[in-house]
């Protein structure tokens, strides 16, 4: 099994809804966050990829549309928490490459969250 990925990175708003009033994720804040997809494939194409790299364009088209400098509790259906927004980028993201298994989104250096189908 091969296996590539792809980090992307925005800016954005969020308010976590359902924590106690004096949890600071109550509050609204901000993030620089990182979105890593993760695709792998049984074989390589005829070059010699899983995926070339630049047909990732979608994604990175995606999050300086979408994501990037906005408030998330606008933009998603769900509590904007990093689970909730790696399974819901997984799932825009894999109707365009089918390759994709994982995505990852990270709101600090040391924390993250994945979400794999």
């Amino acid at each position: 099994m091969y296996k590539i990925s792809k980090q992307f990175a925005f800016s954005a708003s969020h308010i976590l809804e359902g924590l106690p009033e004096d949890h600071p994720c109550s509050r609204l804040h901000g993030h620089n966050y990182i979105v890593t997809v993760y695709l792998k494939a049984e074989s390589l194409n005829e070059v010699g990829f899983v995926k070339d790299y630049r047909e990732l364009k979608v994604v990175k088209e995606y999050i300086d549309n979408n994501l990037d400098h906005r408030h998330l509790n606008d933009v998603f259906s769900v509590n904007p928490t990093a689970e909730n927004m790696a399974r819901e980028l997984y799932t825009i993201f894999v109707k365009q490459i089918p390759q994709i298994y994982a995505v990852e989104v990270s709101e600090t250096p040391k924390t993250s969250a994945i979400y794999e189908a």
